[in-house]
Parts: C-alpha cells; structure tokens; sequence
C-alpha cells in the first residue's frame, strides 16, 4: 500500500481502538455532554480530516510550485534526522501554537476545546476550523513530506497520534501504573516525556483552584518535555474533579455552530470570547459563581 493509504488506515484503526474502549466502558455519552456537544463533536468528526487533508494538500502544492526540483532532496536522510526535524518542526511548532492559543488573541479559535464539560476521544479535536488552517507544524509537515519524509513522517503521525488521544480519552491508562511501585521510576521519565491523562486532563481543569487544574500549562502534544524546558509543566498524578468553562456554567453553553465557526459566526451571549469585540464576564461573587471564569485566560 501506498503511505497515504497506510497512515489513513492506520489512524482510522487508532481512533476506533480507543472510541470502541470508552463505549465498551459506557463512557462515550459522557452524563456532562448536551444537545450542542452532540452536534458539535459530530461535526468536528466530518471537519478536521477535511482540514487536515487540506493543509498538507496546499502546502505539498505550494512546494511543487516554488520548489519543484526539491521534491525528494532529503529522502536519504537518516530517519532519527527526519524524526528529530519532524519534533521541531511540528510538535515544538504545536506546543507555542497551543500555548499562543491560551492568551487574548487565539483563545476565541481554541475556546471550544475547553468548553467540553468532559474528557474523552471526542475532545481529540475539538478547535475552531481556523485553528486548524492555520496551525503552523500542519504546513510545514506538507513542506517536509514533499521533501522526502514520507514513511519516517506516517510512524511519527501515527505515534503522536496515539499519545495525544490517550491524553484525552476517558481512559485513564496512567492510573493504574501508577500504583505499581516497580513502575515508579519509568513513570517519573514518562510523564515528563510525553502528554498522559494525568497532565493533560489537568490542563482542561475547570478551575485552578483545586490543586491539580493547570490549563496555564503543560501545552505539550505528543513530547510533554516541551513544558518542562519551558517551565509549564505541572505534575501531581491526580485527575481535576470537573472539566470545561466557568464561564459556560455561569451563562450557558454557546451553539455548536459559533464555536466551530468564530468569527464568521458570533455570539450575542453574554460574557464571551465569542462575540465581537470579545467580551469580559463581570467580576463574580466568591459565594456564589463558579471559580475563576476563563471568558478570556490569563496570558502564558
């Protein structure tokens, strides 16, 4: 088979493995998901291939334009050449793309990622469309599979791909090991190499108030390492009790449609990112409003 033809596949097969475990689970229609979760989740399931197929389809052809005696120039290039190229270029990209995405200016293309009231594979990618189109390790992973890093590129995706959504599924396959004391020490190595359950449901906290909630941090996709270089990194091996927008509790969950389409579609709610210019929530009560609403997060 072609490479094209092995990396859908075998992405198919990935997502489906961990969807068919939160079903056999019971954990699929999680209780916190509504109407408009259901409508967006499924339409996020329809975009994001679209997208994605898309970016690295204009970008290949953008190459092929501008650079068509390249095409191949570094297919002899030694894999772990390729692959330490590939988590520069791509990862490192996605984590300072993520990390942008948590101050004023993006949290409007990125807020619907937090706005789900769960974890789970729908989550995986739950952006905006923009998000997406404009992500910048997306173009450039089309530039370097022009290049030549095909096969080397479809294991990377297909590691990463599996991390990330292990990171967000329901499934908490860390705990577990984690009550292992042989296991300790590989753990200590591994949540601080790639994203787990543990640090990345902590940064879909709804709240920071709890000890564990840190969505201020650990941005890290498949490599977790990017925080702890760059200091963003919070680790406590426990799970946030609640997930999602105070936001969103305070004044109602925004229509499917908005969020994934901002700004070609706009809120008239009130106290949004959503709206035009953004809006601020009033400052809430201690006794009465939900903890720390993030309309607009603090900056990273």
């Amino acid at each position: 088979m072609d490479p094209q033809t092995v990396q859908t596949v075998s992405l198919v097969a990935i997502f489906a493995g961990f969807l068919l475990n939160e079903w056999r689970r019971g954990e699929l229609r999680p209780p916190m998901a509504g109407r408009e979760d259901d409508r967006l989740d499924i339409a996020i399931l329809i975009m994001f291939p679209a997208v994605f197929a898309g970016v690295v389809a204009t970008s290949t052809a953008l190459c092929e334009w501008l650079m068509p005696q390249h095409r191949g120039a570094f297919a002899d290039w030694p894999w772990w050449a390729m692959l330490g190229t590939l988590l520069i270029a791509d990862d490192l990209t996605q984590y300072w793309w993520h990390r942008l995405s948590h101050t004023s200016l993006m949290w409007p293309l990125h807020r619907v990622h937090h706005s789900a009231a769960y974890m789970s594979v729908r989550v995986v990618y739950r952006n905006n469309a923009l998000y997406y189109t404009f992500m910048p390790g997306l173009w450039l992973s089309g530039a370097l599979v022009y290049l030549g890093f095909g096969w080397v590129y479809i294991g990377y995706v297909l590691v990463k791909i599996a991390v990330i959504i292990g990171a967000h599924s329901s499934w908490r396959w860390d705990e577990a090991l984690y009550k292992i004391p042989a296991l300790h020490p590989l753990m200590w190595v591994l949540e601080r190499t790639i994203s787990t359950p543990a640090t990345h449901h902590a940064h879909h906290a709804l709240t920071q108030d709890d000890g564990v909630g840190h969505y201020a941090g650990n941005f890290g996709n498949l490599l977790f390492l990017w925080d702890v270089i760059f200091g963003t990194a919070r680790i406590t091996r426990r799970y946030p009790p609640a997930y999602g927008l105070a936001d969103d509790r305070a004044y109602g969950t925004e229509r499917w449609a908005t969020q994934l389409l901002y700004p070609f579609l706009r809120s008239d709610r009130t106290a949004t990112a959503l709206s035009w210019p953004p809006g601020r929530p009033p400052q809430p009560s201690r006794d009465s409003d939900p903890p720390r609403s993030r309309t607009v997060p603090p900056s990273a």
